[in-house]
């Protein structure tokens, strides 16, 4: 009897079909200078053969029934709306019958008009918008070739979108000074941009030139911090004590008020982790390497942070994508994130929810000397440690049936208790007593004080609010 062949191992592209070719000049965007890989007067421009061999090799490679084609750049729109009208032609010509094709478009939102609106509302594509805060906090680095603002642009691009009715979440860097306003940027994403589904990604990057790669050495951070050793940062990398109280100040926010209603990809993925499924986002899982991006001329490389021609694993038009993706080299890349692992993070408690998160961050050294602790390990920790006893809670209600929004109540709760504790506390001789009799305290109930102000506080990582 034949056996059957071996199920495909699912795994994702991220297409820049422009390229790095981009209308904006944000001052921390590593993917500019990926101009350098090509010849000088290069067109970066995916051509219609290139997008013909993409999307019938992506389709036909996919085992799911639901196809995913992600867009990004560079700014894609730069390409026009009739690109994506013949993207679209494509993937209904190739897509087999009993098969779905999903796409997102990532943009910066500034090209948004009318015309773009209804393409993209009448094919369901989902708009992430790259918008770094309020005005102040966005205006920081993102600006165009001429140094000019952007935030008018973008949130004009989100009016429309929210006027024609199309699908879009944000996507916010975490920068030295996005970082310092947790509730500020959430406040804004969640009340002003309407967002009900928020990623932030911390932006980590070295000075200097690393063997092989393009870093165009820009000028390192004159405050690094001594947690922080190692290469030298630029001044807009995040910090990270800045990056874990980032995290875990809009989380207080967000289990107090939005859960159910606000999405931030972080929570989610590792609220699954801690109910004991894999992870949903490469950098935290155990390994990676089955999410890669490719150029617009059809090269194909192991990762978006990882377009150097060390990780170049061919081009499409020569060889078939399902080959590239499985190429030992690729195999290899994605289980060194696992084997490469110092030992003071194999032996870390919270290992099971990091994984030592992207392999690019990985270049301090750990206490005991050896190379390859996360830039970002102290704020992960503490985002870890702090989350710990509510998603301990949450995954508990989940498991039993319950709607994950229960969980609000039962903080409330805990934070009344905690606040009464507080009043029992810190309450003088001659203060009202905290019981509500109306009398003195030293009248009242002085002398139980101790009894009264005992027990567990809320909200601490040694005690679940469940």
């Amino acid at each position: 009897m034949d056996q059957a062949p071996p199920a495909r191992t699912p795994f994702h592209v991220m297409t820049k079909p422009i390229g790095p070719i981009c209308n904006l000049d944000c001052k921390y965007c590593y993917y500019l200078e990926k101009e350098a890989l090509y010849p000088p007067r290069h067109v970066f421009r995916m051509s219609d053969e290139v997008l013909d061999s993409y999307v019938s090799q992506y389709i036909a490679a996919q085992p799911g029934n639901e196809i995913e084609f992600a867009w990004q750049g560079g700014e894609p729109t730069l390409m026009g709306v009739d690109f994506f009208k013949r993207v679209v032609e494509l993937q209904q010509h190739y897509c087999p019958d009993g098969k779905q094709v999903n796409n997102s478009l990532q943009t910066n939102g500034t090209l948004i008009d009318d015309e773009w609106c209804e393409f993209l509302r009448e094919n369901d594509v989902l708009v992430g918008v790259s918008v770094d805060g309020p005005r102040e906090l966005h205006d920081r680095y993102r600006v165009d070739k001429g140094g000019k603002p952007s935030f008018d642009d973008v949130m004009r691009g989100v009016a429309l979108l929210k006027e024609h009715g199309v699908r879009y979440n944000t996507l916010t860097v975490l920068h030295r000074y996005t970082a310092q306003s947790p509730l500020e940027v959430y406040r804004f994403l969640r009340d002003e941009v309407e967002s009900d589904f928020l990623q932030f990604i911390p932006i980590v990057e070295r000075v200097g030139v690393g063997e092989g790669l393009l870093w165009l050495a820009p000028p390192p951070d004159p405050d690094a911090d001594a947690e922080e050793t190692g290469p030298p940062v630029t001044p807009w990398s995040v910090r990270s004590r800045d990056f874990g109280e980032f995290y875990t100040t809009i989380f207080d926010e967000w289990v107090r008020n939005d859960v159910g209603k606000v999405f931030v990809q972080t929570f989610e993925v590792h609220l699954g982790i801690w109910m004991g499924l894999p992870a949903s986002l490469c950098v935290f899982g155990e390994t990676c390497g089955n999410a890669m991006a490719m150029e617009h001329n059809g090269d194909l490389y192991s990762c978006d942070h990882y377009v150097y021609p060390e990780y170049h694993l061919g081009n499409i038009t020569d060889t078939p994508m399902e080959e590239l993706a499985a190429l030992p080299a690729q195999k290899k890349f994605g289980d060194d994130k696992r084997d490469a692992l110092p030992k003071y993070c194999r032996e870390c408690d919270v290992k099971f929810a990091c994984n030592g998160e992207c392999p690019k961050h990985r270049f301090i050294d750990t206490p005991d000397g050896e190379p390859g602790l996360n830039y970002l390990c102290a704020g992960y920790k503490r985002y870890f440690k702090h989350i710990d006893p509510y998603f301990k809670a949450l995954a508990n209600l989940l498991k039993s049936g319950r709607p994950a929004e229960d969980i609000m109540q039962m903080v409330a709760e805990r934070d009344a208790q905690m606040a009464q504790q507080d009043r029992w506390a810190t309450a003088g001789r001659n203060d009202d007593c905290p019981c509500g009799s109306g009398r003195k305290f030293k009248r009242c109930c002085w002398d139980k004080r101790a009894t009264r102000a005992g027990g567990p506080r809320a909200g601490t990582p040694e005690h679940s609010p469940s």
